[in-house]
């Protein structure tokens, strides 16, 4: 079992991309190819489906994940799409440009999957099974690449499949990716402003042809997958490894330490990562002025964890 024991590959042909959507709607992961590398895809909606995510690839890097979508109106459910938005969508969707923009309010987006930002990173992507996919599951996607954390990338089905074993659950065999380097992220802001935060495919210079010249402005926080991970600061002082919780504390619980919120009653690692947003913007809006934090094992996963505490906490 684990590791050695490889999930089916299967033709990405109507019958796969069938069977993949129909994982997908459940809840479960599939290995989906993109034009830059194969993607592990889950559903962006769901806490559940997230934490599998974190599970098969070993350790969260708590960046913000980009979500896949079919179309532009599939991005306007999620996100406020303004006019510069559509100007480059308009221009480069399908392709290899990811939009960062204001998360709708209410939006059904796991808060895991935005690093608990108001803002979003969604791309149109051009790969003609990735978009069988998008559009017969109906769902938004958010899609890491399909390996360990800390391994190569995989622009092969077998490639997945020597990394991460029956975890990757599905893979739909599109041949060998073409390899590119990856989408170009741009961040758009309420003000008009603009700011390349990865370079990738499309050229600033063909943004600016759209949208003018580029904010001079220096990125306040992280906004996109690919940066330096920085604090989520829930406003509070934070105490962590706390056993129990004081009076004017919101106590964040795990395992059998329920406390008002619970990162994961069955002590489960992943389930805990993905939940971790969730529950410091619970704390955050409570009307307890301080936050404690039940002890988390510093062990796979929850190393991951304890470095996100430790920034939240600092």
């Amino acid at each position: 079992m684990g590791k050695h024991q490889h999930p089916p590959i299967v033709p990405a042909d109507s019958a796969g991309i069938a069977r993949a959507a129909e994982r997908l709607r459940g809840g479960a992961l599939v290995a989906v190819p993109t034009e830059t590398v194969y993607g592990l895809a889950a559903r962006a909606d769901s806490a559940d489906a997230v934490a599998a995510i974190y599970r098969a690839k070993g350790r969260p890097d708590f960046n913000p994940l980009i979500v896949h979508v079919a179309s532009l109106e599939q991005a306007g459910e999620l996100a406020e799409i303004g006019a510069d938005a559509r100007k480059l969508a308009d221009a480069f969707w399908p392709g290899a440009l990811t939009l960062v923009v204001p998360l709708r309010a209410g939006a059904r987006i796991a808060p895991a999957v935005t690093a608990g930002l108001e803002t979003i990173a969604l791309r149109c992507p051009e790969h003609p099974v990735m978009r069988a996919v998008l559009s017969e599951s109906g769902l938004p996607l958010a899609a890491p690449s399909a390996n360990r954390s800390g391994g190569v990338s995989p622009t092969r089905a077998d490639h997945v499949a020597a990394s991460l074993g029956e975890a990757a659950g599905l893979i739909l065999d599109g041949g060998a990716c073409a390899a590119g380097i990856e989408s170009t992220i741009v961040a758009l802001r309420r003000d008009g402003s603009w700011q390349v935060l990865r370079p990738g495919p499309v050229t600033k210079t063909q943004i600016s042809g759209i949208l003018g010249p580029e904010s001079d402005a220096a990125t306040p926080r992280i906004e996109a997958p690919g940066q330096l991970a920085s604090h989520y600061a829930p406003g509070k002082p934070v105490r962590l490894n706390a056993r129990e919780a004081a009076a004017d504390e919101f106590w964040i619980g795990f395992g059998d330490r329920q406390g008002d919120a619970n990162l994961s009653a069955s002590g489960d690692l992943a389930e805990a990562a993905a939940h971790l947003y969730a529950c410091l913007h619970l704390a955050a809006a409570a009307p307890q002025p301080r936050i404690a934090v039940a002890p988390v094992p510093d062990e796979g996963i929850g190393a991951a964890i304890n470095d996100r505490l430790r920034r939240a906490a600092a």
